[in-house]
C-alpha cells in the first residue's frame, strides 16, 4: 500500500469515527425522550389513581426509613467491629491503633456526609 493510500485511510477512519460519537448523540437523545414519555405517562396514571399514588408514597418512604436503619445498623457493626480489633490488639499497641481508626472513621464519615449534602 502506498503513502497516499495510507494517508486516505487514516482520513476515512478519522471521519467515520468523528460520525459514530454524534450517532450515539442521537441514540441517547431518543431513549431519554422514551423515557420521559414513559415518565409523563406513569404519571398521568398514578394523578387518575390518587389511593395507588399514596400506596406508591407511602412504600417508597418505608423503603427509604429501611435504607437508613440498614446504614445505622451498618455504623453500629463497623463500631462493634473496631472494638472488638482493639481488643484483640495487644495493649502497648492499642493506643496507636485506636487514633489510626479513629481517622480512619472521621475520614470515611466526612466524604458519606460531603457527598450526602
Amino acid at each position: 500500500m502506498s503513502d497516499s493510500e495510507d494517508s486516505l485511510t487514516q482520513i476515512l477512519k478519522g471521519a467515520v469515527s468523528d460520525i459514530m460519537p454524534q450517532r450515539d448523540l442521537v441514540i441517547e437523545a431518543v431513549h431519554d425522550l422514551v423515557r420521559d414519555e414513559i415518565k409523563r405517562y406513569i404519571r398521568q396514571k398514578l394523578d387518575e389513581d390518587p389511593e395507588l399514588k399514596k400506596e406508591i408514597k407511602e412504600a417508597i418512604n418505608e423503603y427509604l426509613y429501611a435504607k437508613i436503619k440498614e446504614v445505622n445498623a451498618t455504623l453500629k457493626l463497623a463500631k462493634s467491629g473496631a472494638k472488638l480489633g482493639l481488643n484483640l490488639i495487644p495493649e502497648h499497641l492499642r493506643e496507636e491503633a485506636s487514633k489510626d481508626i479513629i481517622s480512619l472513621f472521621e475520614k470515611e464519615i466526612g466524604e458519606i456526609l460531603g457527598r450526602g449534602l
